[in-house]
């Protein structure tokens, strides 16, 4: 498939899967000059579907007038850590690489009990690689976080350092001093391929492309430019923001965009929608999302200067409403106990320290607790979150994700036992029109 060489290896990325494929890689490979060697933590599944086909792979953009297919060749190979660590620390350590992206997801950042005999984690990793460049004289390598994860560049930060400290306090000091974790934010809704996705691929290229990713028209980064010694892509030419702080922006998009996916996958999902753009495409909860971005969370943030977040939010249930992608809820309700806290815990804590109300976010908080109840629950605390599904009293007791500070103030306890009440007696559907009937 390949029809030109990749660059130059010059960036390692952790965790080579769908996002990083739509996303990462297309980016850096318009910038220009950096070739990426892609390592998969644990399992071989990148490797299987880029390997035999020289890490190339089409990235299929899904817009209204149909699909654009476009070959992707920046990817130079792809390593499974848990089965060639030589090789991966090698990759890492060597001089030419200047940073290390890593797209893990959320529970990804926690290190493992066992990163101080042999790196498993993505901070082991880079701890690991770290010390093998501190020990042969070798600068430091940026660590660019690019997960949906708020600070992300200060959490893997606080990982590395925690970790490298435990081993060694030189190193820890030399990485503190001399390394950088920028943050950055990320936005493009990259929805799973299906097999019959591959299948119409296929047979409009007459190929069979085992990696191939899909993904919206849009995408949005915006990075912290602080790199080791300036070294980095030219990200900017392909349409990434450089910025010195990424908080706003970060801000906005969590609570926004993710904060309304998240509501649409609980809340969605039990009035019987399957797609974000099923649920965005009903009237009833059109007109709840916008009362929740009007009344709720917009009043929450302070918006990047030049920015205006109605204009954010009526592209965002446009982005939404886009009939190709096929973003399923189910997906996005995933690992709900982390999305949880900054999506719509944090816009609910501003909201009621300003004596406002919150109907909206504490109703899609009510769907999270009837998620928890069905069969399709995915999360790292499925085993403790099941223990107490269906006791709205005793989910809010679990301090991992409402802080007890919050969970303790009568106003919050209040808003959301009411929020469970009403969607108990009128169901996910009737709960939402009367919202969007009252904005």
């Amino acid at each position: 498939m390949r029809r030109h060489p990749a660059p130059p290896v010059r960036m390692v990325h952790l965790g080579p899967g769908a996002f990083f494929r739509s996303f990462v890689a297309p980016m850096t490979e318009e910038a220009g000059g950096w070739g990426i060697m892609a390592v998969a933590l644990a399992s071989g599944r990148a490797r299987e579907e880029l390997g035999p086909q020289g890490g190339v792979y089409t990235a299929v953009e899904l817009g209204p007038e149909g699909p654009v297919d476009r070959l992707v060749e920046v990817v130079a190979g792809v390593l499974v850590a848990a089965e060639e660590p030589g090789a991966v620390l090698a990759a890492m350590a060597d001089p030419g690489v200047r940073v290390v992206t890593l797209t893990v997801t959320e529970k990804g950042y926690r290190p493992d009990p066992g990163d101080m005999d042999s790196p498993r984690s993505a901070a082991g990793w880079i701890v690991a690689a770290l010390a093998r460049r501190r020990a042969t004289g070798v600068a430091p390598f940026t660590v660019l976080s690019c997960d949906n994860l708020a600070g992300n560049g200060h959490v893997i930060r606080d990982a590395v350092l925690g970790l490298a400290r435990a081993r060694d306090a030189g190193l820890a000091d030399w990485i503190a001093a001399e390394g950088a974790f920028p943050c950055s934010m990320v936005d493009r809704i990259t929805p799973a391929m299906t097999e019959a996705d591959r299948a119409a691929l296929a047979e409009r290229t007459g190929v069979r492309d085992a990696g191939a990713v899909q993904h919206e028209p849009f995408a949005q980064w915006v990075i912290e430019d602080r790199f080791v010694g300036g070294a980095r892509p030219a990200w900017e030419t392909a349409g990434a923001q450089m910025v010195g702080d990424v908080a706003p922006f970060e801000a906005m998009k969590l609570r926004c965009l993710n904060g309304a996916h998240s509501a649409l996958a609980y809340l969605g999902w039990l009035a019987g929608h399957g797609t974000v753009a099923e649920a965005a495409g009903d009237p009833v909860f059109a007109g709840y999302l916008r009362r929740l971005w009007a009344a709720e969370v917009g009043p929450s943030l302070t918006p990047p200067a030049g920015v205006s977040v109605p204009e954010y939010c009526d592209a965002l249930l446009e982005r939404f409403r886009n009939p190709a992608i096929r973003h399923q809820l189910r997906q996005i309700a995933t690992d709900g106990s982390q999305k949880l806290p900054p999506r719509l815990l944090a816009p609910i804590r501003k909201r009621l320290a300003a004596g406002r109300p919150v109907p909206c976010l504490s109703l899609a908080v009510a769907g999270w607790m009837a998620h928890l109840s069905t069969d399709l629950l995915q999360d790292p605390m499925a085993d403790r979150l099941r223990a107490v599904a269906g006791d709205p009293e005793a989910i809010l007791r679990v301090a991992e994700v409402f802080d007890p500070a919050l969970a303790g103030t009568p106003a919050f306890r209040t808003t959301i036992l009411d929020a469970v009440d009403t969607l108990t007696r009128d169901g996910a559907r009737a709960a939402v029109a009367r919202l969007a009937q009252e904005a």
